[in-house]
């Protein structure tokens, strides 16, 4: 049997199969009859996937079909968890799964805020002027190395706990959504982020106040910068599909990694939230710079045993469901 026929023989079922899934995402529809006409459809499709990958392995509809069958299968599956408990899973085991299988965007994204950061930290030692041609206008004037620390303990941390979120929260997207541009906008945000840092981290050693700036950084920036990395190497995959899509199409290439993607931004959210409340609530606190430091250690040791914790679940696990 050729493509054309196989798929004009079977299309219906298909289609039929994609309509039932968004009817039993609803309760109310959730009947025996629908059940068991979901239960033969999919068998179909499962069966039909089995005969594309043979003879179709490299063809679109066997990548659509495989995903119809995964989207099926796990809606079977979730009908059996309750929302919490796949919530549980997904921050638990999905996030390290979909982290492990991405880490070279992750790094990558990481290299290129480091690369504009260290950039920019070597113009600024070498002439503290040129902080004014780096930074933005807003930024540079109303930076004053001497006032370090002089308003500590006298902000509403609660408002700049929120608007920190909030704003951090739209560079990860916009490093996220960078990623329908082929990439180059999300190595934009990357890298222009990483050039403050550095231009600041430049001016700051200048004034002989490295310690001292690293202090109110770190703390926070621990946590939002790897949050930042994750939600950039997310459009970077994207981008990099996109640009180099394989034996699939670039349309089906955008919708399979901008699933991914999503799934990768919207991990990254409790990260945003607990760097929000670092930054809002101890970074301009009273406090000690060795505590701030000592909250900036506690915070890469808690990255590192999640991490570590959630591969040894994603590796067990599996063969205990």
């Amino acid at each position: 049997m050729n493509k054309k026929h196989f798929v004009k023989q079977h299309r219906k079922n298909w289609n039929d199969l994609e309509s039932l899934l968004l009817l039993l995402r609803r309760k109310q529809h959730q009947t025996a009859e629908n059940i068991h006409l979901f239960n033969q459809l999919y068998q179909k499709a499962a069966q039909n996937l089995s005969y594309a990958t043979t003879y179709f392995p490299n063809e679109d509809i066997t990548a659509y079909l495989n995903e119809l069958v995964g989207k099926s299968h796990n809606h079977l599956y979730q009908e059996q968890h309750s929302s919490g408990r796949q919530i549980k899973q997904f921050f638990s085991r999905d996030m390290i799964q979909l982290l492990s299988e991405q880490w070279k965007f992750v790094f990558f994204a990481m290299l290129l805020f480091t690369l504009g950061g260290i950039g920019a930290f070597i113009s600024v030692i070498n002439d503290p002027v040129n902080l004014y041609s780096i930074l933005p206008a807003s930024i540079a004037q109303a930076v004053d190395p001497s006032s370090l620390g002089s308003h500590d303990g006298q902000v509403d941390s609660s408002y700049m706990s929120a608007s920190i979120m909030t704003n951090n929260i739209q560079v990860a997207f916009l490093a996220f959504a960078g990623g329908i541009t082929f990439g180059i906008l999300t190595g934009y945000v990357l890298m222009y982020n990483g050039i403050i840092v550095g231009a600041l981290a430049g001016l700051f050693w200048s004034h002989g106040m490295t310690y001292e700036f690293w202090a109110y950084i770190v703390p926070h920036g621990m946590i939002e910068l790897t949050a930042i990395f994750i939600a950039g190497g997310a459009g970077l995959l994207m981008g990099y599909k996109l640009l180099v899509p394989g034996r699939y199409s670039r349309g089906y290439q955008l919708k399979l990694q901008a699933v991914r993607s999503v799934k990768l931004l919207l991990g990254t959210i409790p990260l945003f939230i607990l760097a929000g409340i670092i930054e809002g609530f101890i970074t301009p606190a009273a406090l000690s710079l060795q505590f701030k430091y000592l909250v900036a250690c506690t915070t890469v040791i808690g990255l590192m045993v999640y991490v570590l914790v959630g591969k040894l679940l994603w590796t067990v696990k599996p063969s205990l469901d």
